[in-house]
């Protein structure tokens, strides 16, 4: 199937210069989503998976269904303040400024292998620090999968030396 092809380009968003790839094109189109779903859990289906972490946002749409086909756990890797217990954090560096990630401290247990989701790999920050996650709580950070990886922008080596699955790159 070509991916690409159900993926929308929005010139100059969210600034001027920027081609943003909106995949909510590709999650309206059911043989798509279903097509996604069925090559991740084709690439990781022998992984021994315990838990899949997905990063806020997209990465729970990906992450939640990839999880259940697994037969693994889902853990939501989220933005500051959207989690009720105690949890772990990571700062890392945008573009415009700084942000954090949070998990839960009693999500993962250590050893446990964590599968990472996220819709698309840029410049690597938010995907780094979720890895940082994982390994604040002693888990084994199995490796990544992403839906789409923009390469001109290198994120892929701010990541830690693990599998990385993506299935459309730019």
């Amino acid at each position: 199937m070509d991916l690409k092809s159900l993926i929308r380009d929005v010139p100059d968003f969210p600034k001027p210069g920027i081609l943003f790839r909106d995949l909510t094109t590709l999650l309206q189109n059911q043989a798509g989503l279903r097509y996604v779903i069925d090559q991740l859990v084709e690439k990781h289906a022998n992984d021994g998976i315990h838990y899949v972490a997905g990063i806020e946002s997209r990465g729970f749409i990906f992450g939640a269904p990839l999880a259940y086909r697994l037969g693994a756990g889902f853990i939501p890797l989220r933005k500051p303040g959207k989690l009720c217990a105690p949890v772990y954090a990571v700062e890392y560096e945008l573009e415009y400024g700084r942000d954090r990630l949070e998990m839960h401290q009693d999500a993962v247990q250590p050893g446990q292998r964590v599968l990472i989701v996220d819709d698309v790999i840029a410049t690597g920050g938010t995907a780094a620090a979720a890895a940082g996650l994982i390994q604040k709580a002693q888990a084994e950070l199995h490796g990544f999968a992403f839906i789409v990886e923009l390469t001109e922008l290198g994120g892929r080596q701010k990541l830690p030396n693990v599998p990385i699955t993506t299935l459309v790159t730019y």
